[in-house]
Parts: structure tokens; sequence; C-alpha cells
């Protein structure tokens, strides 16, 4: 606020003009890894945001009585990646996780039963590490064909018997 011309002033109080800064140079968004879409970036390795994705690890959880385990697997590993595949599929379509989309996963991969020998043989390869290393989560999620994540636990449970349309080998 400026004062009287009458009232005394310290010089240390007067107003100080501002210092104006340079217009602007030119900028251009030609960086390689710039987003120029405002779509999220799709592809192995991207991961799939959600809401409310944390929620889905609670029901993972709640799945673990059911699970079936052979010699060599691991609950920890097991839970990690099936939670992986059921937050992909809910955030597919666009919505918080659900107790089916973690029945899914886990009917998907043969924790919940039924699964052929094959697919459990190569199921252990894939889960091992899944629960300390992001990197073998997000395998496990990518091994899942995209017209998979539309099928419900049943459909998923009817074709397990040729797993290898459902996932890729």
């Amino acid at each position: 606020m400026t004062q009287p011309n009458h009232v005394p002033v310290q010089a240390s109080d007067r107003v100080r003009p501002s210092a104006l800064l340079p217009p602007p140079v030119a900028w251009y968004q030609e960086r390689p890894a710039e987003q120029t879409e405002l779509a999220q970036p799709r592809g192995p390795r991207f991961g799939s945001t959600g809401p409310d994705l944390g929620y889905g690890l609670k029901l993972a959880r709640r799945l673990i009585p059911r699970l079936q385990l052979t010699e060599g697997e691991h609950e920890d590993a097991t839970v990690a990646g099936c939670f992986a595949c059921g937050t992909r599929r809910s955030a597919q379509f666009g919505r918080a996780p659900v107790i089916y989309d973690m029945e899914w996963a886990y009917t998907l991969w043969g924790f919940l039963g039924g699964a052929p020998d094959d697919l459990v043989s190569w199921r252990k390869r894939m889960f091992r590490g899944a629960a300390e290393h992001y990197w073998d989560q997000r395998e496990i999620v990518d091994a899942v064909r995209l017209e998979t994540l539309a099928l419900t636990p049943a459909q998923v449970r009817e074709r397990l018997g040729s797993w290898k349309e459902l996932l890729i080998v």
C-alpha cells in the first residue's frame, strides 16, 4: 500500500521495483519419453491403474483357505501374482476390484482346483519369486490374453482344460 509523501519511510521499507523476467523461449514436446496422447500408454510391463486397487489385496487374501498349492508353491507368491491379475481385470472395466476378479485370477491359474498337470508345472516357474519381485508379477499379468479378461470365473473354469488358449505361453 502506498504511503503519503509527508510520512517518513525508512529506506528498507520503500517499495522496490519488481525485476522483470524475460519472456520464455519456445518449447516443443519432442523428448523421447513425452506422452503425446491423453490415454495411458499400454504394453508389456506398464501395469494398469484403477480405483481402490489396494482393496483387491484384502479380497485376494480372503481366498487363501481355498487354495490348492502343490509342493514348491508358496502362498505369498500365489497371492501376489493373482492379485496383480485380478486388479488388471478390474482396471480393464474401469472399476474397483471385487471378489469375482480374484476368484477369476485364482481359477485362471488353477489354484482353486482342476488344473491340468502341464499348467501346474508352467505356473510354478511363472509364480516363483512373485512375492518379492515386481517384474515377476508383471510377467504373470502380461501372460493373460486380453480377451480372457472378459470371461467370468465360471467360463474360465470350463475352459481350463485348454488353458493355452487363455494365456500367452
